[in-house]
């Protein structure tokens, strides 16, 4: 593809508009209607607490239900994701911004003083945009920031799926294929099935919603992590029984890190005394889990989050590093996280964090790192 092609493919269409549209709309009254567990939210420093219906699951099944059925009916297509995949990139990038400056402006406006509300305006208009001014933004009842994560991860598995379909009608599926299909798929299921986990991560809790956030959910996470998908199109790759193993094994062993770490630590923010691997969970400070996984590294889950990524890339083969772009990409993003981390938690906890450190001394991979 030629420069001149691929910004052409660039240009926003009333049918992508569309299509985000009716996504957007579809969520905004599923997620209001459809039953689900309400989870109660992190203690807010006011006191407060927000309250976040959990049906992410069925609203994404019954979603997935209607487009199978409109497109046995040729309502829809199964591949208009995948026909469109650049302009639907532009679009939702432009909305991105515009949504992101809407927030900004309102954001300024408001004269709420409680936690979830209350304006954090340092005078840079560039890292007010950027980071975010709100902490939880609501539009119409809708908790913005839950619902472009919800969006972001339904997202990814659609533009996947459309692009299952477009290797089916073009004749190309492949194991390799199958297997990025398969393994993303359970990640993404898996995440709607544990949604409630996702209330208790440091980006809902502390997080101000702006750009980095709304980019990071809506454009970065569906359109990056499905470059795998988009470059197994047009690249035909045979592996071997070996290394079908070895990907299947990457993936189970970093899905059980990774869910085991997290449930371990939603599970202790809820009950402290509930046991870990079947013995007290062992506690620094009455505040700091340091059994279980978090007895092994004091940031375990990214390298369960690691693992789950380098194997949705390993079915690409190693002739190319365009398919490594997410794990590689996800290895620096959550080396800066991570010590973000250390900072806030050095701040925070004091002499119960440089206890905790001593006590597990490695960060994410033990004996390495």
């Amino acid at each position: 593809m030629d420069l001149g092609h691929v910004l052409h493919l660039l240009i926003p269409s009333w049918n992508s508009v569309a299509i985000l549209a009716l996504f957007f709309a579809y969520l905004s009254i599923a997620g209001s209607i459809l039953p689900g567990k309400v989870v109660p939210g992190a203690t807010l420093p006011d006191g407060s607490r927000l309250y976040y219906r959990c049906n992410g699951l069925l609203s994404l099944l019954l979603l997935v239900g209607l487009l199978g059925f409109g497109a046995k009916m040729d309502f829809v297509s199964l591949t208009a994701i995948s026909d469109r995949g650049f302009e639907l990139l532009s679009t939702t990038f432009l909305f991105s911004v515009l949504v992101t400056l809407v927030l900004y402006a309102a954001g300024c406006k408001s004269s709420n003083r409680g936690s979830s509300l209350k304006p954090h305006v340092t005078g840079n208009l560039l890292h007010d945009w950027w980071f975010g001014i709100q902490l939880n933004p609501q539009f119409m009842g809708i908790d913005l920031k839950f619902f472009f994560v919800r969006a972001g991860m339904m997202g990814w598995l659609f533009i996947n799926l459309s692009v299952l379909a477009r290797s089916i009608q073009d004749g190309t599926l492949s194991q390799s294929m199958i297997l990025f299909q398969l393994f993303c798929a359970l990640y993404i299921l898996d995440y709607f099935f544990h949604e409630e986990y996702m209330t208790s991560t440091w980006d809902i809790i502390a997080e101000r919603l702006g750009f980095m956030l709304v980019f990071g959910d809506l454009v970065w996470i569906p359109f990056t992590f499905s470059i795998q998908g988009w470059w197994l199109l047009s690249n035909k790759v045979e592996l071997g029984t070996a290394a079908v193993v070895a990907n299947c094994l990457t993936f189970l062993i970093g899905y059980m890190v990774f869910r085991g770490a997290n449930k371990q630590k939603h599970v202790f923010k809820k009950n402290p005394k509930a046991p870990i691997w079947g013995r007290p969970a062992r506690v620094i400070g009455g505040k700091l889990l340091a059994s279980g996984y978090w007895g092994i590294a004091r940031h375990c889950n990214y390298l369960g989050d690691l693992l789950l990524a380098l194997s949705f890339s390993l079915p690409c083969g190693i002739s190319s590093p365009v398919p490594y772009f997410y794990p590689i990409y996800l290895l620096i993003l959550l080396v800066w996280r991570e010590r973000r981390d250390e900072a806030r938690c050095a701040e925070k906890y004091k002499e119960i964090w440089a206890e905790y450190r001593k006590l597990v001394p490695w960060r994410i991979l033990p004996y390495v790192y």
